[in-house]
């Protein structure tokens, strides 16, 4: 027997149509590329969507059909996913931060036929284009005011091209399984994958975040995702927040901290996410000017592991409660947030920061396991690392074009290639990369620990931890620090530091100063490099057991 429900697709194009219904006038203000700042509201939003739609359909974009987008969090952009997406064809976040070469790869290998871009990436497409046979079209968001003269095929302003079209148009009627969005993966190794989002699984994914045990958001919020809407989604804030009926904050390009901070007070901003080299400048910038988030209520920090330094400064000094959360591509991307379940809530202090330090438990829809090398699952005793797996509606079942071949085990869960361990009550702690942890004596040291612990120096910048080769232990800890502006340190003293924080095995064996530690185009550190640039570098105590 079956339910008599009526048949109700989870279609992307229903949440922009809810928003306008139930909160048409609540704003989206967003910093233009131009200059200004542009606001609007979900009701118009809506509007000009249905008119991307229809100018999409009329030059020929059907079902299935990718449509490349690189460009930041405006409302344009906004507006152009639930447009492309309302008639079943296929957004494509390409990622500016990438090289080129890898820009060129995934736009050839999605065979994007339109391209739809910022003012600021023209120059870069205009080097690109040539290399590009399968983009059809290129379109500026911009007016016609400010469209530069290009080389661009058929290159057209934005809001000429929709000008063009009346919003006469009805969303397409489809399955809710239908393609819906593309974003590839950062191809640490080998070449970008990429990961197709259905409809389905964007709004179910929508629903995740949006609970009170995970974002929390509601239609009182003002919400201001720093996170690009190229990063995975920009972690679902362009489907939950209009489905809540938040206030819509973006960005657009500007992201330093003077220009973060300037919105975030201006528009009394309640909730905010990015990853911590965001907040990082935000914070730098508020003490040197001695500044306040009076509005500010919560803010999620991922991409990469949350130092605890920065968690206590938000919390102590600004009183804003951070959320660490834990994600990936392959997972739409949520996974899992720190928010505290009634086991925890009363922990205070040390050991409430030590809890923040983990990246939490998954909402509904996420089921997790940890697992040894041999697929043996392991105890949650908070104490077992494992490599962990996942599963549910918003994770991925296999890559675009089947790259990767097949990537579930025989129990339908996708190895995250993250080392963790789960406690009793369901949270996980990511404790490094199954690539990055090093392994001495046979037993694990987590380099993300060591780097947090590093972070917490009051001199130190930025911290990075790689396994350097000792011919008795295989590998041994190296500390690769960044100081803050002006500041000195010796090796001694930052050991000295961390040396009562960890178990003494832990303790790194040597420490290099940097002026820079290289990031991937989505913010992590990488260190591929850095086991490059450190190769030769030989450790005190090898020297000494020589």
């Amino acid at each position: 027997m079956q339910g008599l429900m009526q048949d109700w697709p989870l279609l992307i194009h229903r949440i922009i149509d809810h928003a306008a219904i139930q909160h048409g006038g609540r704003k989206v203000i967003s910093r233009s590329i131009e200059g200004p700042i542009h606001t609007t509201d979900y009701a118009s939003i809506r509007r000009r969507a249905l008119k991307v739609a229809q100018r999409l359909a009329r030059d020929g974009i059907r079902d299935g059909d990718r449509v490349a987008t690189l460009a930041w969090n405006t409302w344009r952009h906004l507006e152009a996913w639930y447009g492309i997406t309302g008639i079943g064809a296929v957004y494509h976040t390409v990622n500016p931060r990438l090289f080129p070469d890898q820009q060129i790869w995934i736009i050839n290998h999605a065979e994007d036929r339109v391209m739809m871009t910022d003012l600021t990436f023209v120059p870069l497409l205009e080097k690109l284009a040539d290399k590009l046979p399968t983009i059809e079209r290129y379109i500026v968001f911009t007016d016609g005011a400010h469209m530069p003269k290009t080389t661009l095929k058929n290159a057209v302003a934005y809001e000429d091209w929709i000008a063009e079209v009346d919003g006469d148009f009805a969303w397409a009627s489809f399955d809710e399984n239908t393609a819906a969005g593309m974003c590839y993966t950062s191809g640490t190794t080998g070449h970008p994958k990429g990961v197709l989002y259905s409809h389905r699984s964007n709004v179910l994914h929508a629903f995740m975040a949006a609970l009170p045990d995970s974002k929390g958001l509601r239609s009182n919020d003002v919400c201001m995702p720093v996170v690009p809407l190229f990063h995975a989604n920009g972690w679902s804030l362009a489907f939950s927040t209009p489905m809540v009926g938040s206030t819509f904050v973006l960005p657009g390009a500007k992201m330093d901290g003077p220009s973060i901070y300037e919105l975030l007070d201006t528009y009394k901003v309640t909730f905010t996410a990015a990853v911590p080299t965001v907040w990082l400048m935000l914070l730098q910038h508020m003490e040197a000017n001695n500044l306040k988030l009076p509005y500010l209520k919560r803010v999620v920090i991922g991409g990469s592991a949350c130092p605890r330094a920065m968690t206590e400064k938000f919390e102590k000094n600004y009183g804003v409660e951070v959320i660490h959360a834990w994600g990936m591509t392959e997972m739409s991307p949520l996974g899992s947030l720190c928010t505290m379940k009634p086991d925890y809530a009363g922990l205070t202090g040390t050991a409430r920061l030590d809890l923040q330090q983990t990246q939490g438990h998954p909402p509904f829809g996420v089921e997790m396991k940890i697992t040894d090398d041999n697929g043996r699952v392991l105890p949650w005793d908070g104490k077992t690392f494992g490599r962990l797996k996942v599963r549910g509606p918003a994770v991925a079942r296999e890559y675009f074009k089947g790259d990767g071949g097949d990537i579930l085990d025989d129990d339908g869960f996708f190895d995250t290639g993250d080392v963790a361990t789960i406690d009793p009550h369901g949270y996980m702690h990511v404790t490094d990369r199954a690539k990055d942890v090093i392994k001495s004596g046979g037993e694990w040291i987590s380099t993300i620990e060591l780097e947090n612990l590093a972070v917490g120096h009051p001199k130190v910048a930025e911290a990075a931890v790689i396994g350097a080769p000792h011919p008795k232990w295989d590998e041994r800890p190296l500390l690769i620090v960044v100081l803050k502006e002006g500041e000195r340190a010796t090796r001694e003293e930052l050991l000295d530091f961390m040396r009562d924080k960890v178990a003494k095995w832990w303790l790194p064996d040597d420490v290099a100063f940097v002026t820079e530690i290289p990031h991937t185009a989505t913010g992590k550190i990488q260190k591929t490099t850095l086991r490059e640039q450190f190769k030769s570098h030989v450790l005190p105590t090898v020297e000494a057991a020589e």
